[in-house]
């Protein structure tokens, strides 16, 4: 079998909800040994976020959570901090999300680190960082969507502000922690010195506004609200065929010239309002409605037959239901089928990182609460007997 990329790494993930554990399982997919700490009773507070449910677990967290082994400890229990020091001195990463001050709270400061962990690579995530006005106020998804503007330009020109049908900045900020631990982990092969890292969801779901904040920033102008279009680009939303809507994105004037041979409308290439972007985008709204009026005269698969074939890009507006059992994805393995001790054989999204020479793997269902605990600390060093009195005493 092929060794994967993170083989022998270890990572303390002491994080919950969706941002964390995504990077943790990210690691985790990459080989890492992921061990998630997590409250004795309760643990992640998303394994109570239901229904769905199967087999006494949610939904919501089992998509977030695989390759990892689960140990329960109470870390307000000295025992319980003896034992985090133990799991993160022999580890190379502690991500945690945390309330600003919880770890050194606890006795985990900067100088902790230095002195016993200097190896160890510490990734937080909070919401608005540990400088600044915002400093130490708990962050979530949702209202970072709300006050970064992403929700502001999102949705229909004349409708509400609304946010994604995800958590979409929880999401990217799980990625961007990621790749932040990843390149900390690099640095270390140079210094051999281990770094902290900080993710924030104000700071990711601004970086998210992209183009949008670009154009902005550049312009002066306040950005706009184009429904399913784009601000920069003109065609390049949906529109309604005589059966049901199908996407439609023309990139550059070739793609346009190329549409309007297509639909029987040559003359729109050469008429200077459309002729270039740029002018498209001035007359957005008369060239959509030409446009529109033409595509309600054919069904949705004729059009994107035709279109395709000339290179167009272009595709059905799906439900998830299609989106998932649709062959490409099949072909893809983007769901896959894993065995769990008390669902069975449940499906769930695969891998999403390809390696050809290292490949990624799912090697560990997401663990139920507590389910590898004693594992755990036995390979800490702990005999049976110190464990049966940490459970006793509700230490694990």
């Amino acid at each position: 079998m092929k060794q994967a990329p993170l083989d022998g790494l270890k990572v303390i993930d002491l994080s919950r909800v969706l941002a964390g554990p995504l990077c943790a399982m990210l690691l985790g997919d990459l080989g890492a040994d992921v061990i998630k700490v997590e409250r004795p009773g309760r643990g992640d507070d998303t394994r109570e976020w239901g229904p769905p449910f199967a087999g006494g677990e949610s939904a919501y967290y089992l998509h977030v959570n695989r390759n990892k082994r689960s140990l329960t400890l109470d870390l307000n229990h000295d025992v319980g901090k003896s034992i985090l020091a133990n799991l993160i001195t022999s580890s190379d990463v502690v991500l945690e999300n945390f309330k600003q001050g919880t770890l050194s709270k606890w006795g985990f400061d900067k100088s902790w680190f230095q002195t016993h962990a200097p190896h160890v690579v510490r990734c937080t995530i909070s919401g608005y960082g540990s400088t600044g006005p915002g400093a130490g106020t708990p962050g979530y998804d949702f209202i970072a969507q709300a006050e970064s503007g992403l929700m502001a330009i999102t949705g229909e020109p004349d409708g509400e502000p609304m946010k994604l049908g995800v958590a979409i900045v929880d999401y990217t900020a799980g990625l961007m922690a990621t790749i932040s631990i990843l390149a900390a982990l690099q640095s270390r092969d140079q210094t051999g010195r281990g770094q902290a890292t900080e993710v924030t969801l104000h700071d990711t779901s601004l970086q998210m506004l992209a183009a949008i904040a670009s154009n902005h920033l550049i312009s002066g102008e306040p950005a706009a609200r184009y429904g399913n279009g784009h601000p920069n680009l003109v065609p390049y939303r949906t529109f309604a065929a005589s059966d049901g809507n199908f996407a439609l994105g023309i990139g550059n004037d070739a793609l346009f010239r190329a549409m309007s041979d297509i639909v029987g409308h040559p003359e729109w290439a050469d008429d200077p309002r459309f002729a270039r972007n740029q002018d498209r985008v001035v007359n957005r709204e008369t060239i959509e409605n030409l446009i529109e009026e033409v595509m309600m005269t054919r069904r949705k698969a004729e059009w994107i037959s035709v279109l395709r074939a000339a290179g167009i890009p272009c595709g059905p507006v799906r439900s998830v239901e299609e989106a998932l059992s649709d062959p490409l994805a099949v072909a893809r393995e983007v769901v896959t089928e894993i065995d769990h001790p008390t669902i069975g054989t449940m499906s769930t999204l695969g891998l999403s990182l390809q390696l050809n020479d290292t490949p990624a793997e799912i090697r560990r269902h997401p663990p139920l609460l507590g389910e590898h605990t004693e594992e755990i600390l036995v390979g800490l060093g702990y005999d049976e007997a110190e464990v049966k009195t940490m459970r006793e005493s509700g230490v694990i």
